[in-house]
């Protein structure tokens, strides 16, 4: 569905990423793995259109999306869930899902308010409350309702669970395995390895801009030398 193929992206001067390679299968989770600074939220962005690559090329079913607007790539079936959060602060829950709903892909059983409300269910309890009155976890729980209710063919998430209370994070790997099992294509950047070799098929760890190892869950939870050495485990 994704193809990565060595791009590079600088921020001025400052190259970031060296030809990183990546791709994301119709109905698979993959992740990429690394070290605070490392380039995976680099790598979001460049996909995102966030931040153009002065070199290498990503598709989508084979379209060429390199460097087109973000929102030229986001109407091209990615949804993203930033780092941060950044959910509308002053627009209601009800009223930051209805600002992204759209269907183009036509789906047959597309994303609606009561499918984000009965896979977050604390959302339809705080509907009228302000984005920015909800708690981190809420928010989280709201900014992946909010590409969902895009209808993305592929659904990124940048940290997943980051700075999350341990009820809220199982809550979201729990959401993230259901969507899987209903076949969404699924690139995550998280840091617990435990939990995202439990529900992803595909991992991929970068260092300084590199891509450095990739494998299946099954590898990477052998090779405790790669968890060691690269994530810091």
């Amino acid at each position: 569905m994704l193809t990565v193929e060595n791009i590079e992206t600088s921020y001025g001067p400052s190259q970031v990423l060296f030809g990183v390679s990546l791709a994301v299968g119709a109905g698979e989770v993959v992740t990429l793995l690394g070290r605070n600074g490392m380039g995976k939220t680099t790598t979001v962005r460049s996909i995102m259109g966030l931040v153009r690559p002065h070199a290498g090329a990503i598709a989508l079913d084979g379209v060429a999306i390199t460097g087109l607007p973000s929102y030229k790539v986001a109407r091209a079936g990615l949804g993203l869930v930033p780092e941060g959060r950044q959910v509308f602060p002053n627009l209601s829950v009800r009223e930051n899902l209805v600002a992204t709903a759209v269907n183009r892909s036509a789906s047959a059983r597309p994303w609606t308010l009561e499918r984000v409300f009965a896979l977050f269910p604390a959302l339809r309890e705080r509907r009228a409350r302000m984005g920015d009155r909800l708690s981190g976890g809420e928010q989280q729980m709201l900014a992946i309702a909010r590409a969902l209710m895009t209808n993305p063919r592929l659904l990124i998430l940048d940290e997943a669970t980051e700075g999350l209370a341990p009820l809220v994070r199982a809550g979201i790997w729990r959401v993230l395995e259901r969507l899987k099992a209903a076949g969404q294509s699924i690139l995550v950047i998280d840091k617990n390895v435990e939990a995202l070799t439990r529900i992803a098929d595909r991992h991929y760890v970068i260092e300084k801009g590199r891509i450095v190892w990739s494998g299946s869950s099954g590898e990477l939870r052998e090779n405790t030398g790669i968890q060691h050495r690269h994530l810091g485990i």
